[in-house]
């Protein structure tokens, strides 16, 4: 029996690569045995010669490429293939594919070259893994459309999504050789889309390592710091866990149970996720660990075992009833099965404890292709197939382009569920946040169409009701109800949204007919056809999407042709009036009221590195020293944001093309607003001591400065002028030496 997992704490140290060329062939092969021993177990019969075939194909093909770190290229599609063979459990076919995976992108073979070797089965995750080199639209991010691409491949084969999975993570763990900017935007894409991805597909080890590794280099100092801390703590910690095992071992042995009882930390990311939300200091965390109980039990037994368990563990510490989560009666959709408790340990100290059997835990750590393992022994409806069943239904209705698409993936299908009953206890699986309008979808688009209302246990609530795990929902229907434009705000799901969408336009397909009508009638007053070149100049005049919208304006009066008359006719076809000259007059930009015109002292790379015009961002206003990038918004010029923005890994994840790297030029005569925020406790004078601090001491000067008091406790924001982030440190380590000060917080002001 294991006492203690080990920590994976430590950060790799990555070698600096300096083989010659027969140590390097010696080291590809030393890679390609350790690949060929871990599948040993999956070949049959010819299996290791296509192995071999896919392995020679790649080296041939990737021979003459280096990695940004010096090393033969060969050395990724390898490492890629062993995670998905170790740390997913997949087999010999997705092994080949893993080894394939860049082959079409970077080098001369071609897709019909894999097909070829290996059938059609093979070449299309391969095609399915091949990034779109070029997208037409300028408008659309390729990196959206990208994950629309692999997205799209996920009904017909989740392996593409597990084999790029296995490829995210391993460019994750070698991202240190790339540069800055280049590490920004593949964190925050990691941490927008391939993380959540990773937990969906029920790949919990895979998902907090590739959170970690985003937090790693979007939040170097956090992530650095909690890391320091996990490590100066584990001795006590093992003590800890040690002593709260004892009595559970001795208990589970007395009754012959086989099990295996450890202590494992929380991951970095999920510890500094807690800090934030609750705002509370890393010694307050108090789940800093879970203890994991798995038990060797027969299938039929391990619900039994579990629960025998979970009574141990309750009869030697008390549990808090609002934390028992019990995903043995009703999994999860990515199949995770297990029970959770927190419950008061030694020293007054809470700890959550994890059961499950050994059958659970292969599917908590392997997800999708564990599953699939166990599926044959199971008869229950699959809530993975029903989850693709779902996605399968949207993706062939969606029509939006890469960057929406992703967004209503994620709030869709990324997001945890909840489960919800129809009046006859038949379950549906939502995603959190989910109305009664997203239920009426779930059950068929013609009610949810019609849906003016809903009962949730027998009550009346609106159509925007935010449902709830357990909640049994009724649905009440109109034949005279009609989607409106404001549904599109109520719903979550991509189903609802898109058949809102779909209606929608069939309303405005109909009203446009008018338009079209009156629009014909007016041209052909004046002599003109009505024709397709005739509507594209009115488009065009109009500055609108469609010859729709045109139609649809007219109807609703929205525009009243009356600058029709401006139109010459020539022959049949109407020309677009000549445009007046336009003289405006340009009044000069008033200075912005916190920092001076020199506030262009940034320097860019990549661009000359002359000073350069931009604009901070509002919703992080970055001030010098803090870790920054350069985003080109579009009509708006470069905005700076701060790499720990709230919307950072949103605008890198998607749009990573418009991202320049930024580096602050040091100059003491800008001044820039930034907010704290002070806690403590409230006591005579406190407000004079903390203007002393800042005023007298530090010479900072204040902006604005509001305290509330009650019930003994004060909390303050203060906002003040500040040149840089080292002034800014100074002054929330001196506000933190005064008696009764609690936590000092900057906080992100709005100007």
């Amino acid at each position: 029996m294991s006492e203690q997992a080990p920590e994976t704490l430590s950060e790799p140290v990555l070698p600096k690569y300096n083989l010659n060329p027969e140590q390097e062939k010696n080291e590809i092969i030393r890679h390609y045995r350790a690949l060929l021993r871990s599948l040993r177990p999956k070949l049959k019969k010819g299996d290791k010669e296509l192995v071999r075939e896919a392995f020679q194909m790649a080296a041939e093909a990737h021979k003459t490429m280096r990695r940004k770190s010096g090393e033969p290229y060969i050395l990724h599609p390898i490492a890629v293939a062993m995670i998905c063979v170790e740390e997913i459990g997949l087999g010999v076919r997705s092994t080949i594919c893993a080894l394939l995976h860049d082959t079409v992108e970077d080098t001369d073979i071609t897709l019909e070259d894999v097909e070829r070797e290996f059938g059609p089965e093979i070449a299309r995750i391969v095609d399915g893994l091949t990034k779109i080199s070029n997208v037409i639209d300028t408008n659309t991010s390729q990196q959206a459309e990208n994950f629309k691409k692999i997205l799209l491949t996920l009904t017909d084969d989740p392996r593409v999504i597990l084999i790029k999975l296995a490829d995210r993570l391993h460019n994750m763990r070698t991202l240190d050789h790339m540069k800055r900017e280049k590490q920004l935007k593949i964190a925050s894409e990691t941490v927008w889309v391939y993380a959540p991805l990773a937990h969906r597909m029920g790949l919990y080890n895979i998902k907090t390592e590739l959170e970690d590794l985003s937090m790693k280099y979007m939040e170097p100092e956090a992530y650095r710091d909690i890391a320091r801390k996990l490590s100066e703590t584990k001795r006590e910690r093992t003590r800890y866990i040690n002593e709260f095992i004892r009595p559970l071992k001795e208990k589970m042995t007395a009754v012959g149970l086989n099990f295996e009882i450890y202590g494992r930390p929380k991951s970095i990311h999920s510890i500094w996720t807690k800090i934030k939300k609750k705002s509370v200091a890393f010694e307050e965390v108090y789940d800093l660990f879970a203890i994991r109980v798995i038990l060797d039990s027969a299938p039929e037994k391990e619900k039994e075992d579990c629960w025998k368990v979970y009574s141990m563990i309750t009869d030697e510490y008390t549990p808090s009833p609002e934390r028992l989560r019990d995903w043995l009666s009703n999994p999860k959709n990515n199949g995770y099965e297990a029970l959770h408790t927190t419950v008061m340990g030694p020293q007054g100290k809470w700890v959550e404890v994890q059961i499950r059997s050994k059958r659970m835990n292969e599917i908590a750590e392997k997800g999708l292709a564990a599953h699939y393992k166990y599926k044959e022994e199971k008869s229950d409806e699959d809530r993975f197939d029903k989850w693709f069943g779902q996605i399968r239904e949207v993706l062939n209705t969606q029509d939006t382009d890469g960057v929406d698409f992703l967004q209503d993936f994620k709030t869709s299908f990324l997001a945890e569920e909840i489960y919800v009953y129809t009046p006859k206890g038949e379950v549906k699986m939502l995603p959190t946040g989910s109305t009664a309008l997203d239920f009426a979808f779930a059950i068929h688009s013609a009610i949810g169409t019609k849906c003016i209302g809903a009962k949730v246990h027998h009550k009346l609530v609106p159509i925007s009701h935010k449902l709830r795990s357990g909640d049994q929902v009724e649905i009440i229907t109109s034949n005279k109800q009609k989607p409106s434009e404001d549904w599109l705000g109520i719903v979550v799901t991509a189903k609802a949204k898109s058949k809102i969408k779909d209606a929608l336009r069939e309303e405005k397909r109909k009203i446009a007919e008018d338009g079209k009508y009156t629009l014909q009638r007016k041209m052909e007053g004046m002599g003109a056809a009505y024709n397709e070149h005739n509507i594209n100049e009115l488009v065009q005049f109009y500055k609108l999407p469609s010859p729709l919208d045109l139609h649809y304006k007219i109807a609703t009066k929205a525009i009243d042709l009356k600058e029709l008359k401006e139109f010459q006719v020539l022959g049949d076809k109407i020309e677009l009036p000549k445009p007046k000259p336009v003289v405006t007059e340009i009044q000069p930009e008033a200075p912005s009221k916190n920092y001076s015109k020199k506030d262009s002292e940034l320097i860019i790379f990549g661009e000359s590195s002359d000073k350069i015009m931009y604009a901070l961002a509002k919703c992080c206003n970055p001030i010098p020293g803090d870790d920054v990038f350069g985003f080109v918004s579009t009509g708006k010029g470069l905005i700076i944001h701060r790499t720990s923005c709230p919307n950072a890994a949103q605008l890198l994840a998607n749009y990573g093309h418009r991202v320049v790297k930024t580096k602050w030029a040091k100059n003491k005569e800008i001044s820039f607003l930034t907010g704290l925020k002070i806690v403590g406790l409230d006591d005579v004078g406190v407000i004079n001591k903390i203007t002393n601090v800042i005023s007298g001491d530090l010479r900072i000067n204040i902006a604005g400065l509001t305290i509330e008091s009650r019930e003994g406790l004060f909390e303050g924001t203060i906002k003040v002028f500040v040149h840089d982030k080292e002034e800014l440190e100074v002054l929330v380590n001196a506000l933190k030496q005064l008696n009764g000060i609690q936590t000092v917080d900057r906080f992100d002001t709005e100007n």
